[in-house]
């Protein structure tokens, strides 16, 4: 019988309600999809295009990330059935590594990584919704800082609500890649051929170039795991969810490079900077750039609603457990939402979105985010070491699979820092500097850790 973790024990000291377990095994699955569905399968699939050789290696790429990535979906649903509470990662680091391993994943978690992008994409929704609604360039601002302020608010009424939001928003992006994936595959008219061809000018590209971006258009997987402790039957829905949802997103990426591919051929996606748009534009016309514009502006919409409601939650067990602000740790008496956490990290998002650094704080700390991925899988070899293989969900070919998916993302990590010494070496001093504000705070405001 697993233990439970100190988090439940202190929340049950403090005599707080816990949170309300509300979200359905259908809200979390869309839940996954929304948290890595985003702006990247609209707009940066030409990145990896310039870095492979053909149409087939493109397709294989996005297909083997997407199978890498199921992999680290179903490590974290072993994860969340061990520990179906909220906190997801962070909760995970702090158990098998010690609170000063949880502090820095969430001190990035707040400065750059989810706030970081939820501010980027943010701003990605403002040049859209203008777009659409042929707003001027001063309106951008406005709206993004528009579109944090309105996906916060529906968050404070209660996960039901928000839920039932978000899901909209998700079918709604499914909705346009749906658009996107037929008018490419049966208005277009092109042949196989145009989807598998050889690009002679790309021949010996190779792998390695077009695996990060693919990667990174994959990241957002584990955000279902920080609001465990809202979901119904949590150790049979959280697998279930993370499955679900990864082989929708799988099944989506491929079949949108396939559309992308029918229309521009591997060496015109190469050179487009905007292929969605592009489709569009060409088979359907203006109008079809308008569509698929809005489609955008909706799936970033639900991009950065699920980021601000899984970082409150990080912020609110941090809370609990004496390692942030103890205001955070709240839930609201009546919506069992964490509010003050919450706007914290929603009025972070504004401020990096009023000062224009975000961007590059992002680029900063963007490998640190798999980096916490793979730390995290590898807790799991700590919880079968500690409590058995007695879960009730177990991820299959343990040790095995685990261990591809960590030293696939170690390598990545490499060769981002190779690739980009001086962002990967500020990004780790933005996580190391945790380090005194760990030490300092613990001496200053936080209790023992029990």
């Amino acid at each position: 019988m697993l233990r439970l973790p100190p988090l439940v024990t202190y929340c049950m000291n403090d005599h707080q309600p816990g949170y309300l377990r509300s979200l359905r095994p259908w809200d979390a699955a869309l839940i996954v999809v929304g948290g890595i569905i985003g702006g990247g399968i609209f707009l940066n699939p030409g990145i990896a295009a310039q870095r492979t050789e053909s149409g087939l290696a493109l397709l294989l790429m996005w297909a083997g990330a997407g199978v890498l990535t199921l992999i680290g979906a179903l490590c974290y649903a072993e994860l969340g059935a061990r520990r179906p509470h909220a906190g997801g990662t962070y909760v995970y680091l702090r158990e098998a590594f010690g609170p000063l391993a949880g502090f820095l994943f969430g001190w990035t978690m707040l400065l750059v990584i989810y706030s970081g992008s939820t501010a980027a994409v943010a701003t990605i929704f403002a040049s859209y919704a203008s777009a659409v609604f042929g707003l001027p360039p001063s309106m951008a601002l406005p709206l993004t800082i528009g579109a944090l302020v309105f996906v916060s608010g529906i968050n404070l009424f209660g996960i039901r609500l928000g839920a039932q939001i978000q899901n909209l928003f998700a079918l709604l992006k499914l909705l346009a890649v749906a658009v996107l994936v037929v008018c490419g595959l049966f208005l277009a008219g092109a042949g196989h051929g145009q989807v598998l061809a050889i690009d002679p000018a790309r021949s010996g590209v190779g792998f390695i170039g077009a695996a990060l971006p693919v990667l990174f258009a994959y990241s957002g997987f584990t955000y279902l795991n920080n609001l465990a402790g809202e979901v119904r039957d949590p150790q049979r829905t959280l697998p279930r969810a993370l499955t679900l949802g990864m082989l929708l997103v799988i099944v989506a990426y491929v079949l949108v490079n396939v559309a992308y591919l029918a229309v521009l051929g591997h060496d015109g996606l190469a050179a487009s900077r905007a292929p969605a748009a592009d489709v569009m534009q060409q088979v359907v016309g203006p109008i079809g750039a308008k569509i698929i514009a809005l489609g955008v502006a909706i799936s970033t919409l639900g991009f950065c609603n699920i980021t601000l409601v899984a970082g409150a939650r990080v912020l609110q067990v941090m809370g609990e457990d004496g390692l942030f602000f103890r205001a955070v740790a709240r839930l609201h008496p009546r919506y069992r939402t964490p509010n003050t956490a919450l706007l914290l990290l929603a009025g972070w998002a504004i401020v990096l979105a009023l000062s224009g650094s975000y961007g590059q704080l992002l680029d900063y700390a963007t490998f640190g985010d798999w980096l916490a991925c793979a730390v995290g899988v590898a807790t799991l070899f700590w919880y079968r070491r500690r409590d058995g293989a007695t879960a009730s969900f177990k991820v299959p070919g343990y040790p095995w699979l685990p261990l591809l998916f960590i030293g696939t993302v170690a390598w990545v990590v490499v060769m981002t820092m190779r690739d980009n010494p001086r962002n990967a070496g500020i990004g780790a001093l933005i996580m190391l500097a945790g380090v005194p504000v760990y030490v300092v705070w613990r001496r200053l405001f936080s209790r023992a850790h029990p």
